[in-house]
């Protein structure tokens, strides 16, 4: 008999889709800025319809409700708005201002910072002193400001305003308030000077900046396909020099697809197609793709190739360059360089479709298995149940015996069954709850009661106690007996004398029901194993006790589909705790304010992710020496939950020195970074030291470690964990080391 088990990969979609809108707001960015540089209103020197066009793209761009364009009067003693646009209101204002002597610390700040990005504005130093006068009064909460330099003086600032929870703002924000800053001083001398030579040269000047310093690949292209220039970006993308690609076909380098010719022609010729016309035209768009046609621009997605020979895929956005007739007169292609997130699509395309061929074989196993066992076990069970009742003829002593042997197999093997098929129920996520109000003495005295016969057969004790506050739980009746008779069972069955309690106590964050034995108790170093399916602690235990380890297993993730846990205490020889946590209902404006004040601008909330996990309280410091980001984050963001200090460094460069600063109690070390040989001697060289000799150090590895390798491990490691790290075994490496 054999389970196949699916793979979670919901992280990994998560983290491609924060990779995917970050990749926009750079590309939607860049945009706007070729749009400024190329617009004809800087050409025509009217400095009012200039600001009015900055502010609008910027607050559009940035998604900020105001965005304000702020100038030194002639004495230099205040800044005057000249204009400031409302998103929610879509109308331009003016006049407003700000005199130096109430905010000398704003003031001071717009000469010495190149942009001021305060995410909490009312209590950040340089910006607080305007919470009263104007923050406040209109409700911003963060503010992004870029100082405006005109020849090397300071002459007002363009402020963008957020209302709303605090924003933190990103480098990328950062970077583009500061060109936005430059297209003002760009305006305004365009304005003083109002000469239209003049303007032009300065917006090509401008343009040619954003050209070469662009992280995206930009390539002019003559209406012959040739290329005419090329940015640095691009050079890299290809790996050709500018002077190799000059004059080259463009088309010589993309790996185009049938009817990319069609995609040209209607983009010169500012024809709209719809999927009918494509459909028509016999150009089927790739799944892997997709084609955007507009009037004025075409987005694909293609491989390039390489001077190497490699091939790079890119997301090309190419548009039409106008010339003085009206004519098309070159192409503007922008290509980005999207290799890394193709890979990382295909391997979760395969990882899918491994996943979903995986659940449905697993499906098609248990139905079968289901149907073929369940059908004969109605046979098995009926007709011994017949002989029991001697309903056709009277049996020995022996016959008695082989026909309750044969009818206790078949219930324990219906048992099992049903353990399979609910375990993969819930895995597969097709388990719903049906959540009501329970009374707490009910469900006790009837899990009591059901297991009362089996523990006075083994002359145990069996009590319970509930605490007064506990009366009421939210939780699946069915499923919530099925969680205390498992645990009451396991207890009974691993107690040969002696007692077995359950507890229920009410506590601040929910309910705990604990299960306590006087029993043959569990070593720590088995705790990693204890929750896991078809796991039993020995082959000792599979002779003296039956059992298929699937129990537990599910008790676990039943708890944890009501928001709670079961976690365990054990003294081996001693007896066991097993504690059924279930967590208050949650009122939906408290989940709301909970999210507030635990999520605030992540992709998913940690604290749901582990508040199933009981606090514990500690003053110990953990430093965790990883290189992959996303698994830092997450066991740094966990043990800072549970109550650990921990130190992250990526790499193991200054390992000696941190270990020496910080003292740790314990240290998780990625074992892919042993490779250095170098860090390798680090390892070996802290254990001479004084502050590193009886230090625990835990290896992360992705694989099971031999029992020849484990004795090689780097600098005498303690332990190992196999990546991806449950928090089974997580917690079971911070009781045996820090407790």
């Amino acid at each position: 008999m054999q389970v196949v088990s699916a793979r979670d990969i919901t992280e990994q979609n998560q983290a491609q889709e924060a990779l995917q809108i970050r990749e926009n707001s750079r590309r939607k960015q860049s945009q706007t800025l070729v749009q400024l540089a190329r617009s004809k209103t800087f050409q025509q020197g009217n400095l009012n319809a200039v600001l009015r066009e900055i502010t609008e793209t910027a607050a559009q761009t940035l998604l900020v409700e105001r965005v304000g364009v702020w100038l030194y009067n002639e004495e230099r003693s205040k800044i005057e708005c000249i204009d400031l646009y409302d998103v929610r209101t879509k109308e331009h204002t003016f006049g407003n201002s700000l005199l130096k002597t109430n905010c000398p610390a704003y003031f001071q700040a717009l000469e010495e910072e190149r942009t001021i990005a305060a995410d909490d504005a009312r209590n950040d130093t340089r910006t607080q002193e305007l919470s009263e006068s104007y923050l406040s009064v209109l409700g911003i909460t963060s503010i992004l400001d870029a100082p405006i330099w005109l020849e090397g003086r300071l002459v007002g600032v363009v402020c963008h305003e957020h209302i709303g929870e605090n924003r933190q703002w990103t480098l990328e924000e950062d970077t583009f308030a500061g060109s936005i800053a430059d297209f003002i001083t760009l305006a305004i001398e365009t304005s003083e000077r109002n000469v239209v030579q003049e303007a032009l040269r300065q917006s090509e000047a401008q343009f040619r900046a954003i050209f070469e310093c662009s992280s995206i690949g930009i390539g002019l292209i003559d209406m012959k396909a040739q290329i005419v220039d090329t940015n640095v970006a691009l050079c890299e993308i290809l790996g050709y020099s500018r002077e190799e690609l000059y004059g080259k076909r463009f088309t010589d380098y993309i790996f185009t697809q049938r009817g990319d010719l069609k995609l040209y022609k209607q983009l010169m010729s500012g024809i709209r197609t719809d999927s009918k016309r494509t459909s028509r035209d016999s150009l089927q768009p790739s799944e892997h793709q997709e084609q955007l046609v507009e009037r004025h621009r075409i987005e694909m997605e293609r491989r390039c190739l390489h001077q190497n020979g490699s091939l790079v895929w890119t997301h090309i956005s190419v548009s039409v360059i106008p010339g003085s007739n009206g004519e098309p007169d070159f192409f503007l292609a922008m290509i980005e360089d999207i290799t890394e997130r193709k890979q990382t699509e295909l391997k979760l395309r395969a990882s899918q479709e491994a996943a979903e061929a995986a659940s449905r074989a697993k499906s098609e196993f248990l139905a079968t298995m289901s149907h073929e066992l369940r059908t004969p076990l109605n046979a098995i069970m009926g007709l011994s149940q017949l002989l029991q009742q001697e309903i056709v003829g009277s049996l020995n002593e022996k016959q008695n015996e082989y026909v309750n042997c044969i009818y206790s197999s078949g219930e324990h093997l219906l048992a099992l069954i049903n353990d399979i098929l609910d375990l993969s129920k819930v895995e597969a996520g097709k388990e719903e709850l049906l959540l009501s109000s329970l009374a707490v003495s009910d469900l006790c005295n009837y899990a009591m009661w059901t297991v009362r016969d089996r523990a006075l057969e083994k002359g145990l004790q069996l009590t319970h106690e509930i605490d007064r506050e506990a009366d009421i739980c939210i939780a699946d009746e069915r499923r919530i007996k099925q969680i205390l008779l498992n645990l009451l069972t396991n207890a009974v069955k691993f107690t040969p004398a002696g007692q077995v309690s359950l507890v229920v106590k009410k506590v601040p964050q929910g309910i705990t029901f604990t299960v306590s034995d006087t029993g043959i108790g569990i070593d720590s170093n088995q705790f990693q194993f204890l929750f896991e399916p078809f796991k039993q602690l020995d082959s000792q235990l599979n002779r003296q006790y039956e059992g298929t380890g699937l129990g537990l297993a599910l008790t676990r993730k039943l708890a944890r589909l009501h928001g709670g846990d079961v976690t365990v205490t054990s003294t081996l020889g001693e007896g066991s705790q097993f504690t059924l946590f279930l967590p208050n209902p949650v009122h939906p404006g408290d989940e709301a304010d909970k999210t507030d004040e635990t999520d605030e601008g992540a992709d998913f909330p940690l604290s749901s992710l582990f508040s199933s996990s009981p606090a514990i309280p500690t003053n110990k410091t953990i430093l965790l020496v990883e290189e992959e980001e996303n698994t830092a984050t997450v066991l740094q963001d966990y043990l800072h939950t549970i109550g650990y200090q921990v130190k992250w460094i990526d790499n193991g460069n200054d390992f000696l020195k941190q270990v020496q600063n910080l003292q740790p109690d314990l240290v998780f070390f990625d074992f892919q970074l042993v490779e250095d040989v170098r860090i390798f001697n680090l390892l070996n060289i802290l254990r001479q030291e004084p502050f590193g000799e009886d230090l625990p150090i835990v290896m992360m590895t992705f694989s099971e470690p031999l029992e020849e390798e484990i004795t090689k491990l780097p600098g005498n490691a303690n332990d190992y964990l196999v990546k991806p790290i449950r928090i089974v075994q997580l917690e079971s490496i911070l009781m045996r080391y820090l407790s």
